[in-house]
């Protein structure tokens, strides 16, 4: 092998494990200005579908990897250094796993973070009980709806991984519209699942 050609085969190689996207210096530094670091979530939490209100939830999205697979510009999955040494540890019974997840989305005027909460790990029965907590007296007339109508997307098939809680730009919460109100009507990225009509949507 000539010295060139085993030149061309390094750059070949280091080519191939290089990272397909270079983050901006604005994502950098919103990475390190919340702690942010990159994490490769579940495939549990992917496959599922999520939704996007989390008072009172109108439809069902999904999957997660469609929604990302949507986005037009580089995407990176991101997780707070706090939250990703509790998930290291083991939970117990009465608590089930749930945890905060960053989709940025690297874009040239801005840096978009869709931020996502994992309840893979959660039956729809533990999703109304974890609340109870949270809301005490109020959860079961807050949440109580939503649980029945999660119970029968369910029970016909639809698969439930988490929550859209918030979308920021710039670190700044993006709008007044809930994160369900704008993928309907600013992103155009289509439900799966009417939860109040309790029945599936055409793709």
């Amino acid at each position: 092998m000539s010295r060139m050609t085993a030149i061309l085969a390094g750059l070949f190689v280091l080519a191939c494990l290089s990272p397909a996207h270079a983050a901006s210096q604005k994502a950098l530094d919103l990475r390190k200005a919340d702690g942010l670091s990159e994490f490769s979530p579940p495939e549990a939490f992917l496959s599922g579908g999520f939704l996007a209100d989390e008072m009172e939830p109108c439809y069902l999205f999904g999957s997660v990897k469609e929604f990302v697979a949507s986005r037009k510009c580089p995407t990176t999955w991101l997780i707070e250094e706090g939250e990703k040494a509790r998930i290291a540890k083991p939970a117990s019974p009465d608590a089930p796993l749930e945890y905060t997840l960053y989709l940025e989305e690297d874009c040239p005027d801005g840096v978009v973070h869709y931020v996502f909460v994992d309840q893979s790990a959660m039956t729809p029965k533990q999703w109304i009980e974890w609340r109870k907590q949270f809301h005490k007296s109020k959860a079961e007339g807050e949440y109580g709806a939503t649980k029945d109508r999660l119970e029968k997307a369910v029970s016909e098939g639809m698969k439930i991984s988490g929550e859209l809680r918030f979308i920021m730009k710039n670190g700044e919460l993006s709008g007044n519209r809930t994160p369900e109100q704008t993928l309907r009507q600013d992103m155009n990225f289509p439900a799966c699942y009417d939860l109040k009509q309790g029945a599936k949507l055409p793709k």
